[in-house]
């Protein structure tokens, strides 16, 4: 069996004609959550996989083996519920309020701007009918967010984060000052007057 315990996320720095000649393997979540697992490539090889642990593989990413060959994965459809918000008697900020709920339950969600995935669960889906969603079985890669999951802390996650480093530490710059800190009450207060008296009607006719 041949082994690979190295992960280039997104085949980052690899030439594209390298990519398109490497094997592939296809995946589903369960398995690419996992950093240790076995599979046989597009070649008929069986692959051995040894990752830092809390290693999630993400579709695109590639795997190198000890032979310095390269492994491209494919992350596999698979059976997923996709929630979409009602047109008729909703509002896009209906997703924001389900993958509240959702995470609240500490669901692994993939988070698109139009649409939600989760996996199969009949009583998650029954809740969100109930909040006016849309949600239907369907067979697609399912690439759930990954922060809490700790895949961020493998290299796909650290690339994407240095990719932003200025925009964070502009943010977090100014959160370190004292002057959020001053103004908060005073925003609590302007609010507590007028905005969320009115979100509270509009979030109970939503219900």
């Amino acid at each position: 069996m041949l082994t690979a315990n190295k992960l280039m996320p997104q085949g980052r720095g690899l030439a594209p004609v390298l990519l398109k000649r490497a094997a592939t393997i296809e995946l589903d979540w369960d398995v690419r959550q996992k950093s240790r697992f076995d599979a046989t490539d597009s070649q008929g090889r069986q692959i051995g996989i040894f990752l830092p642990r809390g290693t999630a593989v993400r579709g695109g990413d590639v795997l190198v083996a000890e032979d310095g060959s390269l492994i491209r994965v494919i992350a596999a459809p698979q059976p997923v519920l996709r929630i979409t918000h009602c047109t008729a008697h909703g509002t896009p900020f209906d997703l924001t309020r389900a993958a509240y709920h959702l995470g609240n339950r500490h669901v692994p969600i993939e988070l698109k701007p139009d649409h939600l995935k989760i996996e199969p669960d009949h009583v998650l889906a029954d809740m969100l009918r109930s909040m006016h969603l849309i949600v239907v079985a369907v067979e697609e890669a399912f690439e759930p967010e990954g922060g809490a999951y700790g895949s961020h802390e493998h290299g796909h996650g650290s690339h994407d984060h240095h990719g932003h480093d200025h925009d964070h530490g502009h943010s977090h710059g100014a959160s370190k000052g004292p002057k959020p800190l001053v103004l908060a009450p005073e925003l609590l207060d302007d609010h507590a007057d007028h905005p969320h008296g009115h979100d509270h009607g509009h979030h109970g006719h939503s219900h």
